[in-house]
């Protein structure tokens, strides 16, 4: 059985112990629950190399090694792999709110008039400790309330994919500062209250079920292509993450589909979720 690297939580000197047997590994260990601290960090490949996704603050992961100021882990929402500085994570927290603006600010003091320490994410989890005017209260700071909803509340997927119509894209990215078309979709179906992978082909894999290529188009059905994914507003239009507008754009269906084909890269699969 080959094993997907991005999911194998296993290197060279440790491996998750349940791989005991499938992969070679100086140690096996059961691991270790942290969460994200920083508001934002990649994960990588190897330490201090490329980028290949993003975690948001509050999310969980399992540490199983921490070597020269680096921590291996694995994603608990999604199962993705790699390093990312042992200095972003943090004791398990239970998050109460997540932020539900692309963008948020972080506050040391409980006014909008002083100068913000962070900005949060569409998607960061946060405690609310409280309340004070407009701001909540978190072990971090201040957030304004129009901008968190409490965990557990579902979102429209299209909604939120058109929340982030012209934020730059960004290989590997996940926030509202710059994301990618996996990330997108990621983002609006974990909002939506679905499991979602990290990259396209993982999703096109997984999410939903097979829609003939040329069917009926549904609301937010999603388009495959090699390293490429889209989601349909309606029967005209695509809105997707793109390297050739390097932003979140709304783009006519019949022109996306005509542009990609041109640049070498055939429509493979369309899948839809309920």
């Amino acid at each position: 059985m080959k094993l997907d690297r991005r999911l194998t939580p296993a290197n060279a000197r440790v491996a998750a112990a349940a791989l005991k047997g499938l992969v070679e590994a100086e140690a096996y260990v059961e691991g270790e629950a942290a969460c994200v601290r920083a508001p934002l960090t990649d994960i990588c490949r190897d330490p201090a190399g490329d980028r290949e996704r993003q975690l948001l603050m509050g999310q969980r992961v399992v540490v199983y090694e921490r070597v020269a100021g680096w921590a291996f882990v694995q994603a608990a929402a999604d199962g993705y792999v790699g390093y990312v500085p042992e200095a972003a994570l943090g004791a398990v927290v239970a998050p109460t709110h997540r932020v539900s603006a692309r963008l948020s600010q972080l506050y040391p003091e409980p006014t909008i008039k002083c100068r913000e320490t962070a900005m949060l994410s569409f998607g960061a989890q946060v405690v609310v400790t409280g309340q004070e005017g407009e701001l909540c209260e978190t072990p971090g700071g201040f957030i304004p309330v129009q901008h968190l909803t409490e965990i557990g509340t579902r979102t429209p997927r299209l909604e939120v994919a058109q929340l982030f119509l012209g934020t730059p894209y960004l290989w590997g990215g996940n926030s509202g500062a710059g994301i990618d078309c996996s990330g997108l979709v990621q983002a609006a179906l974990r909002a939506e209250g679905h499991d979602c992978p990290g990259d396209s082909d993982m999703q096109e894999e997984a999410l939903g079920e097979a829609v003939a290529l040329d069917a009926p188009v549904a609301p937010g059905d999603l388009y495959f292509w090699p390293g490429h994914v889209a989601m349909a507003l309606d029967g005209a239009r695509l809105i997707h993450a793109t390297g050739h507008f390097m932003s979140t754009v709304i783009e006519p269906l019949e022109a996306a589909l005509a542009r990609i084909e041109a640049a070498g890269y055939a429509l493979r699969a369309r899948r839809r979720l309920g």
